[in-house]
């Protein structure tokens, strides 16, 4: 990454950062619950309150704003640094409401939910989602944790009118970060504490392909990292490569088709232990927004590669 300077500060743990074609970039505030849209000059607006804990947002056919809602974190200050996760490690404040997939109206900032639940289980902590190229969303649900126990997570699939909603894979450890490969046939999918990537072979909308894989739901690992590295949201780039933030290492890791890995680091002016998401803008793709979510940023770069362009965004 080159050129790497602060867009925007003192957001509220942000998150889902989506870049939009008139130059603003979308943000979730996860401490604060909201959506907001960050202009060019660093301002900021808030587009909605959606309550609980923002995570992933991506755009929809219907010109949309899709969240996936964990439902209330809690947080705290270490020195200027804002942190998730309260005494203990417990991922859930007092007023947890419950994890949910919702549509916000961007023109009116109206908010409604779609999905609380899925066969009956109560979705635990959305985290981050991607449309695939028939307008259905793919996304992971992180699970939540307690002082004595927690929920699991796993992989969903859902159309975005409400319609239907399934379990795919189930369950995953700590599943955060989902991105389709350029031609749609691979999903990616992160876990945060296992600090592994798994790839799934897609058959079709809501459907993967049985695989030799003795990963989790037939999927093969892309690639684990070593030490003590934890992996939070990504986005996938046009030569296939996943790039996914990098808890501890304070960067992000470009994790390559044959499963190399290249971390790239933020400047050592900028460094912060919770980098978590990435998106791909500009003209030609090539900036890249990052959450810098202890700091509370949002910067933006030069990436020397092009993303993905997401289907219905159009850039």
């Amino acid at each position: 990454m080159k050129n790497v300077s602060v867009l925007a500060e003192g957001l509220g743990f942000p998150e889902g950062p989506v870049a939009l074609p008139d130059g603003d970039v979308l943000v979730t505030e996860l401490q604060h619950g909201r959506l907001t849209r960050v202009h060019p000059d660093g301002s900021t607006d808030v587009v909605a309150e959606v309550g609980g804990s923002a995570n992933g947002c991506a755009i929809g056919p219907d010109g949309a704003a899709y969240v996936c809602n964990s439902g209330g974190y809690g947080f705290t200050e270490l020195g200027p640094m804002l942190l998730p996760y309260g005494p203990h490690g417990v991922s859930e404040m007092d007023d947890y409401i419950g994890g949910r997939i919702q549509r916000v109206d961007l023109a009116t900032g109206s908010v409604t939910d779609l999905y609380t639940e899925c066969d009956g289980n109560p979705l635990r902590g959305p985290n981050d989602l991607v449309f695939d190229s028939s307008g259905g969303i793919w996304f992971t649900d992180h699970g939540k944790t307690r002082r004595r126990d927690g929920d699991h997570g796993g992989l969903y699939y859902c159309r975005p009118d409400g319609s239907s909603i399934s379990e795919v894979v189930y369950p995953l450890a700590s599943p955060n970060g989902v991105g389709l490969s350029p031609d749609g046939a691979t999903l990616h999918v992160a876990e945060t504490h296992t600090g592994r990537v798994w790839s799934f072979t897609v058959e079709g909308p809501g459907v993967l392909g049985e695989s030799a894989g003795f990963g989790p739901g037939g999927g093969t690992l892309l690639a684990g990292l070593p030490g003590y590295q934890l992996l939070d949201s990504l986005a996938v780039d046009s030569e296939g490569s996943v790039v996914v933030a990098t808890i501890i290492s304070g960067g992000f890791s470009v994790i390559r088709t044959d499963g190399s890995v290249e971390l790239m680091p933020l400047p050592a002016d900028l460094y912060d232990p919770l980098p978590t998401n990435i998106c791909f803008g500009g003209p030609d793709l090539r900036t890249a927004y990052l959450t810098s979510s202890a700091n509370r940023r949002l910067l933006v770069c030069e990436w020397p590669t092009a993303g993905t362009p997401l289907h219905f965004l159009n850039v």
